[in-house]
């Protein structure tokens, strides 16, 4: 009952009742923070620049309430590849060490993210956990560095499919944390555990969307699949327009 009761509420519509914004406005507020390496302030300054007056705190509140109302539990689990690449890095958050444990497919899509304190296999333990839950089945090859704690957790978890440990072979999955460094520096360091958490469980599902839009594509194909993003995030985000009324 309970997985029915989060189901129904990752798809029900948002409501935008009491906004004195339209919904295209808000959609294109959030997506422009995600999207890109900007700030709030760079937001704000932006949306200044065709005449729409809003405070960075507003853009704040709305990227916390639609960006992460579904997009990071929606996502595109079933299409992920079945090679998977983990990996690790240290954040710092207010003088204090964190791990950002994340996920990535063969083809850069980034599968999620989980926030840690240790770098242990009882944290390589909750990531696994996790990707199996969402995905919907597991990987043929799991791809990681030499870290002994993802051995240890497969062992612990009974998980017999393919690891291979490799510092060069899991390129893909450390390259995969440079946007998060970018968005670090812009946001002069995440304040909180929870707050690195909430953020980049959007961020790096609208990366996904867009990821295909840029590299080794013709320009039809491009514009195809760049239309097709947008429609994925206007599905999102229940506005009917994106960016019709912004320009």
């Amino acid at each position: 009952q309970k997985a029915k009761a989060h189901h129904t509420d990752i798809n029900a519509a948002i409501s935008y009742a009491g906004y004195r914004f339209p919904p295209e406005l808000i959609s294109y507020a959030v997506w422009l923070y995600f999207r890109f390496p900007l700030s709030l302030r760079m937001v704000e300054e932006m949306l200044a620049a065709r005449g729409i007056e809003v405070t960075y705190e507003t853009v704040r509140r709305w990227a916390l309430k639609f960006g992460s109302k579904r997009l990071g539990d929606s996502g595109k689990a079933s299409g992920f590849g079945d090679k998977w690449h983990l990996d690790e890095v240290v954040i710092t958050i207010n003088g204090k060490k964190h791990w950002l444990w994340r996920a990535v497919d063969q083809f850069g899509c980034v599968l999620d993210v989980l926030v840690q304190s240790r770098r242990d296999r009882h944290a390589a333990q909750r990531l696994m956990r996790k990707l199996l839950r969402k995905c919907a089945t597991s990987p043929r090859v799991l791809i990681t560095d030499k870290l002994k704690s993802y051995a240890a957790a497969m062992k612990d978890m009974g998980l017999r499919f393919e690891h291979r440990q490799h510092k060069g072979l899991n390129n893909r999955a450390e390259n995969s944390h440079q946007p998060t460094r970018v968005r670090e520096k812009v946001m002069r360091r995440f304040k909180s555990a929870r707050q690195l958490q909430q953020f980049l469980s959007v961020h790096d599902q609208v990366a996904n969307l867009f990821q295909h839009c840029r590299y080794n594509v013709n320009a039809a194909e491009k514009r195809t699949k760049r239309s097709q993003a947008f429609a994925a995030w206007q599905g999102v985000t229940c506005a009917n327009t994106f960016g019709a009324q912004i320009a």
